[in-house]
């Protein structure tokens, strides 16, 4: 519980970071079958909470194209799982993550989209559904994108949920069909609610409270972590 309420603060202050920081350790405490679908529900509920609380800060257009391009990232997601180069893609995609989020800290601004730019959002949403599929974490491309159009920490939690909130329901529907959606997972997700719904409340009062500049550097220093996690996969599984 106390995992999931640090994780559910997390992702509600941010926007996202959930699984980042639950995973790890709940793969410590419970199986791994369990605990990847008690992340995706648990972290669906919370984009559920966010809408409810913030729909008016959710770029609506912007989260349609970005979720249709999704759907074809899927499948060569799950090629790269198999590709026997996938720790040379995973390495070489941690670098230009961490790339742009370092140049980003160092005071440097990146291009600037004063409005949606389709093969953007197409592409952020691509690389979205590979890096979810193949890895478990979508959220890089659009928090690069979000930065780009300069969003308003509300705006940029509001609309990643707006993002996650559907990504989450596909996602719990594959494990259904996949037979891993197991009582232990409804009946930990039940308990996790006790916690998780006044850690997104706390997350919200915290998100209205951060500047955007100081914002932007705490989403930054996520994604160098992110990258890093990603590099030390690979080179472990090299």
């Amino acid at each position: 519980m106390a995992v999931l309420f640090i994780a559910t603060l997390v992702q509600s202050t941010f926007g996202f970071g959930a699984a980042l920081v639950a995973m790890p350790l709940l793969a410590l405490l419970i199986p791994l079958h369990v605990a990847t679908p008690l992340v995706v529900l648990t972290s669906g509920t919370v984009s559920a909470l966010v809408i409810a609380q913030d729909w008016r800060h959710v770029h609506a257009r912007s989260t349609g194209w970005l979720l249709a391009p999704t759907l074809l990232g899927i499948p060569v997601g799950l090629a790269l799982l198999t590709c026997v180069h996938q720790n040379i893609v995973k390495a070489m995609l941690a670098m230009v993550i961490v790339a742009f989020s370092a140049y980003s800290l160092l005071g440097k601004q990146p291009p600037e989209l004063r409005s949606d730019n389709r093969p953007c959002l197409l592409g952020c949403g691509f690389a979205a559904g590979v890096l979810g599929t193949a890895y478990g974490m979508n959220g890089p491309p659009l928090i690069i994108y979000g930065s780009m159009r300069r969003w308003s920490p509300q705006h940029f939690r509001a609309t990643l949920q707006g993002y996650f909130l559907p990504a989450g329901a596909l996602s719990m529907a594959g494990y259904w069909c996949a037979g891993l959606w197991v009582p232990a997972v409804t009946h930990l997700y039940l308990v996790s609610l006790l916690v998780a719904v006044p850690a997104t409340l706390a997350g919200r009062v915290l998100n209205g409270r951060l500047r955007e500049d100081g914002f932007v550097k705490y989403v930054h220093c996520g994604l160098v972590c992110v990258g890093m996690l990603l590099l030390v996969q690979a080179f472990r599984q090299a």
